[in-house]
């Protein structure tokens, strides 16, 4: 598939911004203080990866086929490191963590929901309108974490 100019510098865009994603989610990963969310962090980055990597497909004239529909966050049940009262450096360091990455994802969502915009190709706004849910999803499991361990 052949992109235009301005289709190739969207695509660009958004590779970037996933690489940043990336880069922060391992940074998060090895900042977090509790266990558990480290493990979130390093699986919500191999996701941002594999959107880095699907959108340089995409690059390359190759749209990969969309997975089976985003299941969302129904079987993510967090666990409880950090009790309500705890006002531990340790929680409000995470804490932090927690809401600085569900901002980024915020501000990722918002840009592939108006990027997707710019393509006719059906195949491309699906793979970029599954990217979204995804990134939604990345939020939506963060603000799990943050209500389960009294954060929210």
């Amino acid at each position: 598939m052949q992109l235009t100019e301005k289709e190739t510098t969207v695509i660009r865009d958004l590779q970037s911004q996933e690489k940043t994603c990336v880069e922060k989610y391992r940074f998060y990963e090895e900042s977090a203080n509790d266990q558990h969310l480290k493990q979130l962090f390093r699986q919500i980055g191999d996701q941002e990866q594999e959107h880095f990597d699907s959108l340089g497909q995409v690059l390359r004239g190759d749209v990969p086929k969309v997975k089976a529909a985003a299941t969302g966050t129904e079987g993510y049940s967090p666990e409880t490191t950090y009790q309500a009262s705890d006002n531990s450096q340790e929680k409000q360091h995470d804490q932090f963590l927690c809401t600085d990455s569900i901002a980024t994802e915020k501000l990722v969502s918002s840009t592939y929901n108006t990027d997707l915009f710019q393509f006719a190709a059906t195949n491309i706004r699906k793979l970029l309108n599954h990217i979204q849910t995804e990134e939604q999803n990345h939020a939506e499991m963060i603000y799990k974490y943050k209500t389960a361990n009294g954060m929210a």
